[in-house]
């Protein structure tokens, strides 16, 4: 093929939309010359990659739009660190049915027991699975939806959270929340109820969220709409913190 002709070609799969296609259609076809491959195969060949590589891209983009802090997996998951975990159980949530049942996941137990990890390990597979997914810590929803107050766009942002397959919301319990935000947070727990997953991970047991909220019925109420259709896992264990720090230590001393 001539140079020119080349070109143009390159240009019109720009064009396209085909980046894939675009960086190996020279490649794969010497490859079909010397297997003898055939028209078709040749094309069959340059549909697979392209499709492949749309998914891939398609992946990253909702992985990012998710804003996960960082990527996890379940499969990085130390269980036998954290014997409290229900490995068959958190493995079972991994074919993700808990979404499409719109049904709830709360983690509760003290910092570095792996909630968030198992969280966002979650998430991943949500995002694999292109299902709708965000991430917030506890603060930052409280505040998103407080922000709305001052142009009244509470109503849209509500309706934009719920329209989530899954919302992550991480540490609750950290800080405390005013009235008004309470007020938020428990329109945004009534607004996903039954229609809309949510995983919360929080370092308080349920008893203590009136304290978090400052008022008892308010984190009553909370808690009735979380808990139905739920999942709850109470972790009790040791800090992977502590355990990577201690693996840190000890890998200098043996150097």
């Amino acid at each position: 093929m001539g140079t020119e002709r080349l070109e143009r070609l390159k240009e019109q799969l720009k064009v396209l939309g085909l980046p894939k296609t675009r960086e190996i259609f020279e490649e794969e076809a010497d490859k079909a010359i010397k297997t003898k491959l055939g028209y078709t195969g040749y094309l069959s060949k340059l549909v697979e990659e392209e499709t492949l590589a749309k998914t891939d891209r398609s992946i990253n983009r909702r992985i990012q739009t998710a804003k996960l802090p960082w990527q996890k997996t379940l499969e990085e998951f130390d269980f036998s660190f954290q014997p409290s975990v229900d490995e068959e159980k958190v493995l079972k949530l991994a074919d993700l049915s808990f979404i499409d049942k719109n049904e709830n996941i709360l983690l509760l137990g003290p910092p570095g027991v792996g909630k968030t990890h198992l969280a966002i390990g979650l998430a991943m597979k949500a995002c694999m699975a292109r299902y709708r997914v965000l991430f917030q810590s506890a603060d930052e929803a409280v505040g998103y939806l407080y922000a709305s107050l001052v142009d009244s766009t509470t109503g849209k942002k509500l309706d934009a959270l719920s329209r989530l397959h899954l919302l992550i919301i991480d540490e609750l319990g950290y800080l405390p929340i005013d009235p008004k935000r309470a007020n938020l947070f428990f329109q945004l727990v009534s607004k996903r109820y039954e229609t809309g997953s949510i995983i919360l991970t929080s370092n308080q047991t349920f008893d203590e969220w009136g304290s978090i909220f400052g008022d008892e019925v308010i984190a009553a109420a909370i808690i009735d709409r979380l808990v139905h259709h739920s999942h709850i896992f109470h972790i009790n264990g040791k800090s992977y913190r502590v355990k990577d720090k201690l693996d840190k230590d000890r890998d200098k001393k043996s150097s």
